[in-house]
């Protein structure tokens, strides 16, 4: 049962409920409505549904005025561990998102650790997001998507990364049991429609087309090769993300060397002065260390978001992989 109201005869109305999903049914099931817009994907809270004209607002109100809420500095450092979130709160289509970056940046930036608990179809549909970078990281498992003159569903398996440039439809299918991602978005918060109309796949393989000033990647782990990083004791294989938003965002995995194989040389970072750097241990154990960081212990499963322009050393304590995303804001 939902507490929403009785259908407004105003074309545009504000219809508060208590349970968002189910004013949905309760809308697209029994009235007749179909579901346009649906906003934050982690935590929906708005959703907008229409017929014959009308478009309703859907809005999880509490009865009572939210406290203020205070965004914490842009450039706070930011460290969440893998014991910090024991509950995954249901998102849009029924997946469970843990988040990696609690205060969001000042709304700038999210990332989500997303998983599927149980294997086969998801309850998705043809969609899109107004948002100016989103990627997807396949942490665990396996999942077959597909996108927008991309060709055929195809499956991402573990270590496998997309770019979904902005307003790109697409359409999660199917996945394994326990199926994992990483998933950065900036700003934090943004609009996911419904495309009512497009079929996917659609019949045009354009690898090449712009969307948004962005091109869709999918960078395929099996296949990457991997080049000696700054520090000398990693390697890393870059998804070709940087190139693709015309270096808006870097995304790359980072390996660590055997201290045999190792290289010589200092273990100093590249100058991103504009760049916000976001850490998340794929696996193994190391050490994080700036002078206005402090020092942390990093394991498997903990991530960090580190400000522009902080100086920081990783000191790879195990064989160890990290995904490591540099959002250059700067240029957005």
């Amino acid at each position: 049962m939902t507490d929403a109201k009785p259908l407004p005869d105003s074309a545009q109305s504000v219809v508060p409920c208590a349970d968002l999903d189910a004013a949905i049914a309760l809308y697209t099931q029994q009235r007749g409505f179909q579901l346009d817009m649906i906003m934050p994907a982690d935590a929906p809270r708005v959703a907008l549904v229409s017929r014959d004209g009308i478009t309703l607002r859907l809005e999880v109100s509490t009865g009572c005025d939210a406290p203020a809420v205070v965004q914490p500095n842009s450039r706070e450092f930011v460290l969440r561990r893998a014991g910090d979130h024991d509950a995954w709160p249901e998102g849009r289509a029924g997946m469970q998102y843990r988040d990696l970056i609690p205060g969001r940046l000042g709304g700038r930036m999210i990332a989500s650790h997303i998983r599927i608990p149980d294997g086969g179809p998801v309850p998705d549909y043809v969609h899109y997001h107004k948002v100016g970078f989103q990627m997807i990281y396949c942490r665990r498992g396996w999942v077959r998507v597909v996108y927008e003159d991309q060709g055929p569903p195809f499956v991402m398996h573990a270590g496998d990364c997309v770019l979904q440039p902005p307003t790109i439809r697409h359409r999660v299918l199917e996945s394994s049991e326990g199926l994992e991602v990483i998933e950065i978005g900036c700003p934090a918060e943004h609009e996911t429609w419904r495309d009512h109309d497009i079929a996917l796949p659609t019949p045009h393989l354009r690898p090449q087309r712009s969307f948004g000033g962005q091109r869709f990647v999918h960078h395929i782990a099996a296949e990457a090769t991997w080049e000696n990083a700054e520090d000398a004791r990693f390697e890393f294989r870059d998804t070709g993300i940087a190139d693709a938003t015309d270096h808006l965002a870097s995304v790359r995995v980072l390996r660590a060397m055997p201290s045999a194989n190792a290289r010589p040389g200092n273990s100093s970072q590249p100058d991103r002065d504009d760049g916000v750097v976001f850490l998340f241990v794929l696996e193994g154990q190391l050490q994080l260390h700036g002078d206005a960081l402090g020092t942390h212990a990093m394991q498997a499963d903990d991530a960090c978001a580190i400000p522009a322009g902080a100086d920081y050393v990783l000191d790879p304590a195990t064989p160890c992989e990290v995904l490591e995303v540099v959002m250059n804001f700067a240029s957005s």
